[in-house]
């Protein structure tokens, strides 16, 4: 049976345009009206609005932004006060890699969220209910990870993500209410796809960058430098870098990331039940 968990309830109102994308609305109108009513105004016009699609652009281009709307790069006061953070796991699952993740997660009693691509978790149906009986949880990143998805248009994003939901939703009889583009990278047509399907787009607080990045030490690094309460952090199972010695980069660090937690009294938590 699919189970849905009440962390957010973002499809039981309508969508908010964000205050950026209003005035982009009204730059591209009142540039409509110039051209048309101003003897050689169209230039200008035209310049306006050319610069506006660079600004969208360039924030779409901006995982942590929330000029696009709803985007969740902290966990909120409430699990800031509780001392936790959220550990996520992007891209898998993978056989090689993600057993050994779960196995450090239960040693260290932490918990994580995995944003699975819902093309391999059909293809490891097994490991991904295993993921979910270990205590973690599954979120959406997507059918298959397109490399376009920064450019699909709203039927696009819609088919992408609603098949992904329904894909994990069947493995694991778990609905995912949180959703993370392929690498942060988005367009003015995913949140209101988003907010239809109830779900919460999430990024990150800090991460390590451990797909290009070789040096364990370095992407912990990253993670730890000013590692706080409420922070979201990001690693992956899927597609990870491997070190000199051919470890993928995340069994390297993880342990190291689990102790400076421990050292911090730090709790890593889901995301559901850290935005709850």
């Amino acid at each position: 049976m699919t189970t849905t968990s009440p962390v957010l309830s973002a499809a039981a109102t309508p969508w908010r345009v964000p205050p950026f994308l209003q005035a982009s609305a009204a730059l591209h109108a009142g540039a409509l009206v110039a051209a048309g009513a101003v003897p050689g105004a169209w230039p200008w016009a035209l310049g306006a609005v050319a610069l506006n699609h660079a600004a969208i652009t360039a924030i779409g281009l901006t995982p942590r932004s929330d000029w696009l709307g709803a985007n969740v790069t902290r966990l909120p006061a409430a699990a800031i006060g509780r001392a936790e953070v959220a550990l996520t796991i992007d891209d898998g699952p993978e056989p090689g890699v993600t057993p050994q993740v779960l196995d450090l997660l239960d040693a260290a009693g932490q918990r994580a969220t995995f944003f699975c691509i819902a093309q391999r978790a059909r293809a490891h149906p097994a490991l991904a209910r295993e993921i979910v009986a270990r205590g973690h949880s599954i979120q959406n990143h997507t059918a298959v990870h397109r490399h376009n998805f920064s450019v699909l248009g709203p039927r696009g994003y819609a088919a992408e993500i609603e098949r992904a939901q329904q894909m994990l939703a069947d493995i694991t009889g778990q609905r995912p209410t949180c959703f993370r583009a392929p690498a942060g990278l988005r367009n003015p047509f995913l949140a209101p796809v988003l907010h239809r399907l109830g779900l919460q787009l999430v990024s990150w607080t800090r991460r390590g960058f451990d797909t290009r990045e070789r040096e364990a030490a370095k992407v912990l690094a990253r993670l730890t430098r000013g590692l706080a309460a409420g922070d979201i952090l990001l690693l992956h199972d899927g597609n990870a870098a491997r070190t000199a010695q051919g470890e993928p980069v995340v069994l390297a660090v993880l342990p190291q990331l689990l102790a400076c937690l421990q050292a911090q009294e730090l709790r890593s938590v889901t995301l559901p039940d850290g935005l709850r």
